[in-house]
């Protein structure tokens, strides 16, 4: 475990019952009471049972984080002030800065896909990095300013989708290029930093590090066994914090975030998530999400019209990508996602089909943000192809249709509960957890 300075000598001279009870911690994803080793720098700890990662621990703690999260401001600041990307064609050129990509989208009556362009490229990655900065080096701040500025950064982390903007971007170029020539700004380089820097400076923050240096974690006042789960001793994990804590105690005493045992209700609220996203993915996919307007023509594509069209213009890979982002990974999402919570529904299982339903969960909650490509694709082309009667690309009613679906798919796997998939095993595992190298 990761502790400052003032907070290694503070622990130094703990009771060793307590000393025990800071390197307890529940498994978030399957429940299984472990104890934490000493880390060595560079090195995290994973779950014996299911293979999470728990903690993690590095050298300079504030330090690399700070630096990193400063660094992103800086290259998101110049991203905005410089030209973003150009195109010309037949003489008629067009550059747009990345604030002006809602702006434009705002002037054609779609200020909800502006406001979801701002939300997850702008607003929430630049929060992240000023929360850790104010968090890492401990600016004076009231407690519970602190402690909601530790659940956002870790809630918002998940929304912050920075890297699929700039895999829309380059997807985008590849459309672009055979209706004119493609140029990019002075800022698409900071973006590119940006982007790095926001993700590194994520990887450099550990939730347990962070909320052990806001605020100790409250004591257990009954025997813990490690290697057994949390749920058969009485006890549950705090979703925020990580802090143990008694199951019968809903309301956590450190980040005040209400809790239970099990997420309440997470299989009613994960169907209805998911049947909705179903309703509207059909319209989405049978609705234009994008009109081309040229010489006065205009012409409509769905989300199938456009990957055809890449592929028959020779832009495989480009294709592959749109497809796999927009229609296999939405379609295979909401079938795994439907399969979670049949198979959480069923009868005891053994530990083999457990590990099997958890590795479906982390790949349905990885890959699905990133069906968000496409609707960032629409975006840039609105924002960049404004040239008149030439030619004009505007978002149809698809585009926001498909967006809700990605988010509503994003819901209904928050709300699913992996440690559901886990309860019905034998407890095997009586260690305590590896340190891994990273």
């Amino acid at each position: 475990m990761v502790c400052s300075h003032d907070n290694h000598e503070q622990h130094s001279h703990a009771k060793p019952a307590e000393r025990q009870q800071d390197n307890l911690m529940l498994c978030p994803q399957c429940d299984m009471m472990v104890a934490l080793p000493p880390l060595a720098y560079g090195t995290k700890a994973v779950c014996p049972r299911c293979k999470t990662t728990l903690s993690s621990r590095w050298e300079e703690p504030r330090k690399r984080p700070i630096g990193y999260a400063v660094s992103a401001l800086f290259m998101l600041l110049l991203a905005n002030i410089f030209p973003f990307i150009n195109m010309h064609v037949a003489g008629i050129g067009n550059e747009i800065k990345l604030i002006q990509i809602p702006q434009v989208m705002v002037a054609e009556d779609y200020a909800s896909m502006a406001t979801l362009f701002m939300v997850f490229v702008q607003l929430i990655p630049a929060f992240c990095m000023v929360a850790i900065v104010l968090l890492c080096a401990r600016v004076r701040m009231p407690l519970g300013l602190k402690e909601w500025m530790a659940k956002m950064l870790f809630q918002f982390k998940t929304w912050c989708m920075v890297e699929i903007f700039l895999a829309g971007v380059l997807v985008s170029f590849v459309k672009l290029m055979a209706y004119g020539d493609i140029g990019v700004g002075s800022s698409f380089a900071a973006y590119c930093l940006f982007c790095l820097l926001q993700v590194r400076a994520f990887q450099c923050v550990d939730r347990r590090w962070l909320w052990n240096d806001i605020e100790p974690m409250p004591r257990i006042d009954r025997p813990v066994t490690v290697g057994r789960i949390g749920l058969r001793q009485g006890l549950r994990s705090c979703p925020c914090c990580t802090a143990v804590l008694p199951a019968e105690l809903a309301h956590c005493p450190r980040c005040h975030t209400n809790g239970y045992v099990r997420r309440r209700h997470s299989l009613q609220w994960t169907l209805a998530l998911l049947f909705t996203s179903i309703m509207l993915y059909i319209p989405a996919n049978l609705m234009p999400i994008m009109v081309t307007e040229a010489l006065g023509n205009k012409i409509t594509s769905t989300i199938m019209a456009g990957v055809i069209l890449l592929w028959g213009e020779g832009s495989y890979p480009v294709a592959m990508v749109i497809f796999i982002a927009s229609i296999m990974v939405p379609s295979l999402k909401m079938l795994a996602i439907g399969w979670l919570c049949w198979d959480a529904n069923g009868k005891k299982q053994d530990r083999a089909d457990s590990e099997r339903m958890h590795l479906i969960y982390e790949v349905v909650e990885f890959v699905g943000r990133w069906s968000m490509i496409d609707v960032f694709v629409i975006a840039v082309l609105s924002a960049l192809v404004r040239m008149g009667q030439l030619m004009s690309i505007y978002p149809a009613t698809g585009a926001l249709l498909f967006a809700l679906v990605v988010i509503l798919t994003m819901f209904a796997a928050m709300t699913f509960d992996p440690r559901l998939s886990w309860d019905r095993v034998n407890e095997t595992i009586k260690k305590e957890p590896q340190g891994d190298g990273k």
